[in-house]
Formats: C-alpha cells, structure tokens, sequence
C-alpha cells in the first residue's frame, strides 16, 4: 500500500509561524504534524509515502530522511514556488503512486484515528472514498452530504471533508498539469456515482490557524 501526504502548501494563515518553516513541521504536543501521520502509516502497514513539497520543502526532507526512523520507504514530489494545489500535486507524484488505489492524507491535520481503520478497497467503478467529519466551528456549512454512502450535493445534513481518502488514479483523469484543486475532480465523481464516502466522529482537526494549534496543543496537554 502506498500513500501521499500532501505537503506543499505555504501556510499563510499560519503567519508568522510558517514565515520559516513549512506548516507540516509545526509541532503538536512538542512533536511535529507530520510526524504523527508518518508514525500512524507505518503502524497500518503502508510500505512506501511521497510527500509532496514546495514552502521549505529541504527542511522536510531533512526531518524525513529516507523514512527508514519509521520503517518506511519516503520519496519526495518537489513542486515549484507556490506549489500545484491538491489535485495538481497528486498528478505530479502519480509516477511515484503506481496504478493501485492510493492514500492520499492532507499534511496540516491532526486525528486521532487508527490508520489502520483506512478503506483499502475500492469496488471497480469506485474512483475514490472520502472520510468525513463533523463539521467544525470554522466550516459549519461542511463539504457534501451523504446518501446511502454515497457523496452528494446539497444534502440535509453536509459533513466536512478530513483531508484523508483512498484514491484511483483515475479519478484525476485527464491529468492535467499545472495547478489544479481537487473540487472540480469530485464534482465531475458526485455526478457520475462514482465517489463514495464514510463518517468518523473521533477528533479531528484542521490545524489552519495559529489559534486552532494552540487550542489543540491545550487539549493535548491536559
């Protein structure tokens, strides 16, 4: 199994604290995002992750290394100044991510959910299941709504989007270059039944704002 934790973006909202570093290597309960999702792949047995990378990418891969501290094997997608977006980014490291379904796990959040609880199936004309949450203070409209498991728009009750999925290549479809946000590849899915979908209700967080890391941190703390 292999996986991508997207990486790559510059973090302005996070000023000044990604002023120097990327948003990934912030630390959370004194040990870095990034760290927790590469300590959580390696405990659900994927072998190989790329990181993709485009703000202070050398610091993350002088953190990483090779991966061997976690028994995993890294690679990195280095990405131009401004990064490729979500999609464009994974579209860039599909070379690295081969033809078999894929985890793809956004670098700025925080879970305390079991990898190992990770879809790692997709029926034949599945191309991607997402995990959602509840919605948080921030994003109380949320993303998509759910029916009968599968994504839809303007449902009753909309979840928000965890940053965490399986993915086929295909989904990405005709693989575009350049920037590319992954919206527009799910809408053309929710159209065409093919994006599937599951709720988690453990805590999550979009680590977006200096205020949100350090309500986190105090929860982590007490």
């Amino acid at each position: 199994m292999k996986a991508m934790i997207l990486a790559a973006g510059r973090g302005s909202r996070m000023r000044p604290l990604t002023d120097n570093q990327p948003k990934p290597l912030l630390p959370v309960a004194g040990k870095p995002l990034l760290a927790y999702h590469l300590d959580k792949l390696a405990q659900a047995g994927v072998n190989e992750v790329i990181i993709n990378h485009a703000w202070y990418g050398q610091q993350i891969e002088n953190f990483v290394g090779d991966g061997s501290q976690w028994g995993l094997q890294v690679s990195f997608s280095v990405e131009p100044e401004g990064g490729l977006e979500t999609a464009g980014g994974i579209i860039k490291a599909l070379p690295l991510l081969g033809d078999e379904p894929f985890w793809v796990i956004n670098g700025d959040t925080w879970t305390d959910w079991d990898y190992r609880d990770l879809p790692t199936h997709l029926e034949d004309e599945q191309l991607a299941h997402l995990i959602m949450v509840d919605n948080p203070v921030h994003h109380p409209r949320g993303d998509f709504a759910l029916d009968n498991g599968l994504l839809i728009h303007n449902g009753l009750e909309n979840k928000t989007f965890s940053g965490m999925g399986l993915y086929r290549k295909e989904l990405l479809q005709p693989y575009p270059e350049g920037k590319q946000a992954l919206k527009r590849f799910f809408d053309r899915a929710i159209k065409q039944k093919q994006l599937t979908a599951s709720c988690w209700g453990g805590h999550w967080t979009d680590v977006g704002t200096p205020e949100r890391l350090h309500q986190l941190n105090q929860q982590l703390e007490k």
